[in-house]
């Protein structure tokens, strides 16, 4: 099962619920061109996320950090941390992605002492699963494994599910990263959601920096910042992103058209939204809408 259009609330969090009819979980392919960005936009969510690439490759940022994933290659992704994809050098990039509620990798009773403190750590936002390291290449195994689990549903698998998650946690643990827990950056990563909550909110009108850094507690060269290095783009450029990402479902709907879906995200000109558009989608909406409506018939 591939999740081609997931939701996400106005502060980033993902509202897909990952879990199948008896566990907190939940695993399945993805191929990130088949979204309906056309990659997989900013978000977070609270179950722990472990990805094996099984063909082509992939940019993933996590936080302010990104890394390049290749085919066999792999990627933990620590509890609300934003993340994002985007396939690299049309590669068709295909992933296993499977999402683990904290509470359910080991028991209540080696939770505290085993899962919280690297959910908790500020340091720990990604690990790079790399094949040639025995540690990484275990997880990889057990993801492999998980995904047919899921799939062939034979007796008991249930059972040998919590068994490949503790044996994943295990290898995670050999890993041996010592475990930091900065108070700046918790604030850092709060400021920001602050900050993305309050463009999610009012998107549809006028944005002004002042809004935007007084949303987050900061001077406005401190929003700056903050969104270069976190995002690598300015707060202007994330608003016109964002726009343009809610415009593509609203182009998609029959009884729409170029003018009216430009004014309801929030551009106050068509024009700027033709050419807002035709820079980060290499096409016209008009074209994609009649291209997305022909593909509906």
């Amino acid at each position: 099962m591939q999740i081609k259009d997931f939701t996400i609330d106005q502060n980033l969090k993902e509202l897909t619920e990952h879990r199948t009819v008896v566990l907190p979980m939940a695993c399945y392919e993805t191929t990130i061109n088949q979204n309906i960005h056309g990659h997989i936009p900013l978000h977070w969510h609270e179950e722990l996320q472990f990805v094996l690439v099984r063909r082509g490759e992939a940019v993933f940022q996590i936080n302010e950090r990104k890394v390049t994933v290749r085919e066999g290659e792999g990627l933990y992704i620590n509890s609300s941390c934003l993340h994002m994809a985007q396939e690299k050098n049309g590669s068709g990039c295909v992933y296993i992605c499977l999402n683990v509620s904290p509470s359910f990798v080991l028991s209540q009773d080696l939770f505290t002492t085993f899962v919280l403190p690297y959910v908790q750590a500020t340091n720990l936002s990604y690990l790079h699963l790399v094949p040639k390291e025995l540690w990484a290449n275990n997880i990889l195994d057990s993801i492999v494994k998980i995904n047919q689990l899921l799939k062939g549903k034979p007796p008991y698998y249930e059972i040998d599910i919590s068994l490949q998650l503790a044996l994943i946690w295990k290898n995670l643990i050999i890993n041996g990263v010592p475990l930091e827990y900065e108070q700046n950056e918790i604030v850092k990563n709060q400021r920001m959601r602050q900050m993305l909550e309050w463009i999610h909110t009012h998107y549809a009108e006028k944005i002004l920096l002042d809004d935007l850094a007084q949303a987050g507690g900061l001077s406005r060269s401190e929003c700056c910042r903050y969104f270069k290095r976190i995002l690598k783009k300015t707060p202007l450029n994330y608003v016109t992103d964002y726009r343009i990402q809610k415009s593509l479902l609203l182009l998609q709907q029959t009884e729409s058209n170029v003018t009216d879906v430009a004014y309801k995200v929030g551009f106050n000109s068509t024009s700027y939204f033709i050419e807002k558009f035709r820079k980060s989608m290499n096409m016209t909406p008009l074209a994609y809408k009649k291209a997305k409506c022909d593909r509906s018939l």
